[in-house]
């Protein structure tokens, strides 16, 4: 029965507090393919209270690099981000002063359909696209506040994006690099 399957999916500690890889549930068969990326009883098991205000998506061609996003107080928001078609190396930095983590980034591939990633509110977001199409969805705690937008710059901390040639907005590279910005987290 494919109901008694939904059970499978796992959230998964990483390095930085408050971050998890969302083991997707992925079923396939004759018909396709059916995901599940959320599950409001496995989130609060996790003590994590995860209510989606905004949801949209991003279709990017190989070498994008989209981030590194955040929204600041009173507009901040955790995010819930997940892969539809195409992978991407996704970016997480610890942007809370008073976080063990501070500082600190992981980073880890998302597949279509495989994998989530739960990203805290005081955490930036970001990722490259390794294949042309890819989409990616975001479900977001609170909606976009274009005053309380903001972002950290993309090669201003210590990750290697893996490309001579990446493809960023110019709003990207506009944000402030890493040691000259002061975190309201």
């Amino acid at each position: 029965m494919i109901g008694s399957k939904f059970q499978q999916m796992k959230l998964i500690s990483t390095d930085i507090g408050g971050v998890f890889i969302v083991e997707n549930f992925d079923f396939k068969d004759e018909r396709g393919r059916f995901v599940k990326a959320f599950n409001q009883n496995l989130f609060l098991k996790h003590n994590i209270i995860f209510e989606s205000k905004e949801i949209y998506y991003s279709i990017s061609n190989k070498d994008v690099i989209r981030g590194m996003h955040f929204q600041l107080p009173p507009f901040e928001h955790a995010k819930l981000i997940y892969v539809t078609s195409g992978s991407i190396i996704d970016v997480v930095l610890d942007i809370r002063v008073n976080s063990e983590t501070y500082g600190r980034l992981i980073s880890i591939g998302l597949e279509a359909h495989k994998n989530s990633i739960y990203v805290p509110i005081g955490c930036a977001h970001g990722f490259k696209s390794l294949k042309d199409d890819t989409t990616v969805v975001y479900n977001q705690t609170t909606c976009y506040s274009k005053e309380h937008d903001c972002g950290i710059l993309w090669n201003s901390f210590n990750f290697n994006w893996n490309t001579n040639n990446p493809i960023i907005s110019e709003r990207d590279k506009q944000f402030k690099p890493f040691n000259d910005f002061t975190s309201p987290f």
